[in-house]
């Protein structure tokens, strides 16, 4: 019988620890950096957007005109959530604005040399 509730009384202790154990952070989609975003310009084609940024995470098959890039982190420790979006807008297969999370780049209106 001791040893039964001496048992009990360490799972007890040790399960009142949880909060030691590692939570590992949870990384979805395109990180993206303003170094990269800064590099964004207007009239760039989407070869080039998708050269700089890589492969949008969410684009519509119908209309594919507006590319969304979502990143999500949920840090395991606190458990806090954190989204960032940048929506790249074209027109005629060339960006015309940028929209979502980041500011725009202060070199956007120049278009780069052809």
């Amino acid at each position: 019988m001791k040893k039964i509730f001496l048992i009990l009384l360490t799972l007890t202790v040790v399960s009142g620890c949880s909060s030691w154990v590692y939570k590992y952070d949870i990384v979805q989609g395109n990180y993206l950096n303003t170094r990269d975003i800064d590099k964004l310009r207007v009239e760039m084609t989407k070869e080039q957007v998708k050269y700089v940024l890589g492969t949008p995470v969410v684009s519509n098959s119908f209309r594919d005109d507006d590319w969304h890039y979502v990143y999500t982190i949920r840090l395991g420790k606190s458990d806090e959530f954190v989204k960032k979006e940048l929506i790249v807008h074209f027109v005629d297969g060339k960006v015309n604005k940028v929209t979502g999370d980041f500011d725009q780049p202060k070199d956007f209106n120049t278009p780069l040399e052809g």
